[in-house]
């Protein structure tokens, strides 16, 4: 994992105009309009959020997905606080690279880091129930179905799993889901 960097927009682009990676994800966007976004905000929105992060490739250092941990937007349905605003675990990878392991391994590095440097709160996945590659990774790392919601035209699961589960602090007598 890694900061955006500007020799990341090609392989941006593709990210949001492929219809495999947008499939679940409200089908892809023109590749013009996505093409445009960057030409106009460049990956400042993502090199500057924190918690946003790309997946690159060891060898090549090439991007092969996003992963975030951010803030859900209490203005959003799926929610387990009655404030909303919860962690929500996000992210996206090329088709090229499904099938490795590499989300499972980032997210689980992103969120031992969160639950070493946060205080311990609920954590959101929310994805397509028609997308059962990505409610098997987030029962992998340790996420349980908690509800279901419509958005974008689509049924959605939540799914949570409290930040602590991911600490390799002793005092939790917990080393963090692993995979099975």
């Amino acid at each position: 994992m890694r900061a955006a960097h500007d020799r990341d927009v090609p392989d941006l682009i593709t990210l949001g105009a492929d219809p495999r990676v947008r499939a679940h994800l409200g089908g892809p966007r023109p590749r013009a309009a996505v093409e445009a976004y960057f030409s106009e905000h460049g990956v400042a929105p993502l090199a500057n959020a924190p918690g946003a992060y790309v997946i690159a490739d060891r060898r090549t250092d090439r991007l092969l997905g996003t992963l975030t941990l951010d803030r859900r937007s209490p203005d959003r349905p799926g929610h387990v606080e009655p404030n909303g605003s919860e962690l929500e675990l996000s992210y996206v990878l090329h088709p090229d690279a499904w099938g490795a392991g590499l989300a499972e391994e980032a997210a689980r590095a992103l969120l031992r880091a969160a639950a070493d440097e946060l205080p311990d709160q609920p954590v959101l996945v929310v994805t397509q129930t028609a997308n059962e590659r990505s409610l098997r990774l987030a029962a992998r790392l340790g996420f349980r179905p908690v509800g279901a919601l419509e958005e974008f035209g689509a049924a959605q699961t939540l799914a949570t799993a409290p930040l602590r589960a991911f600490t390799d602090h002793p005092e939790y007598g917990n080393p963090g889901p692993r995979p099975s």
